[in-house]
């Protein structure tokens, strides 16, 4: 298959995922958690207390207010975030307003804030994956990371402080909290969503028994091991490094090799957001 037949397929099934996950997003929110009175953070939050004051549909608020964030991130971040971005948008705020006279499937309200919530984190999820954003909140938490000393996630947060302030205020304080529980749940599925249920640990060991190690990771879990050639800072004697990627599951069985092979090897394990190319699929184990 020809290069630029693979890109245009790549580009296709990019849109079709940002589709797919705006209509999941918007049922999450107009199927469980706007016919209860719980808002997500973030600038859909904002709209759907202003949708609440104002009677004005909540698309109109999704798109017209995340368009300004999206014409900074344009210079600040780039245009494939931006195109990205104001695809999924556009798309939500249509499908949010064709959903909205849609009676809730429940009005239990704490299985409306957790299934709202899971629904609402698996849409946002595949857009995040895909390069995209239902929220003009983290460009500016990106701009103002870099002109103030506080990082993304704190900028967020207090914004998001704010805006369930707001809420408790409009809908009252069992809402609120209901909403920051939604907000919670819509969370923990998007990092399941970007990182996966089977999650990559990095792991990398010192030893003067590498060979030995390496030979076992291979032949007892399969997995691939890269060399890094190093040097101690304190002793100043040449060390081999080695680097494997493992699931979290197989990560006992990998400390029993190291144990089993130098006790005192030194070890380090990292969280692996993605997994691209090399050999970190496994090999059959004969």
């Amino acid at each position: 298959m020809r290069k630029e037949t693979r890109n245009s397929l790549r580009i296709v099934l990019k849109f079709f995922i940002l589709f797919l996950g705006a209509i999941i997003a918007a049922v999450g929110l107009e199927i469980f958690l706007v016919p209860n009175n719980i808002i997500d953070g973030g600038i859909v939050g904002v709209s759907i207390i202003s949708s609440i004051l104002t009677s004005v549909p909540l698309g109109i608020f999704t798109f017209a207010l995340n368009l300004p964030f999206l014409l900074i991130g344009y210079k600040q971040i780039g245009k494939t975030f931006v195109v990205s971005s104001l695809f999924s948008t556009g798309v939500f705020s249509i499908f949010v307003t064709i959903l909205h006279p849609i009676p809730g499937l429940t009005h239990d309200v704490l299985l409306a804030t957790i299934f709202g919530g899971i629904i609402l984190g698996a849409g946002v999820g595949l857009i995040l994956r895909q390069g995209g954003s239902l929220d003009g909140t983290e460009i500016v938490a990106i701009i103002l990371n870099k002109r103030t000393v506080l990082s993304v996630g704190q900028i967020i947060m207090m914004f998001n402080v704010l805006i369930f302030s707001c809420a408790a205020l409009v809908l009252g304080w069992d809402r609120a909290l209901y909403s920051m529980l939604a907000y919670f749940v819509a969370h923990k599925v998007i990092d399941i969503v970007m990182e996966g249920l089977d999650e990559a640990k990095g792991v990398m060991i010192i030893s003067d028994n590498a060979e030995e190690i390496a030979d076992a990771i291979t032949a007892r879990l399969g997995r691939g091991v890269t060399f890094i050639e190093g040097k101690g800072g304190f002793s100043k004697s040449e060390k081999t490094i080695i680097y494997s990627v493992v699931t979290r599951l197989e990560l006992s069985k990998m400390r029993a090799i190291i144990r089993d092979k130098d006790e005192s090897a030194f070890v380090t394990i990292n969280d692996v957001s993605d997994v691209m190319g090399g050999v970190y699929k496994k090999r059959a184990i004969h």
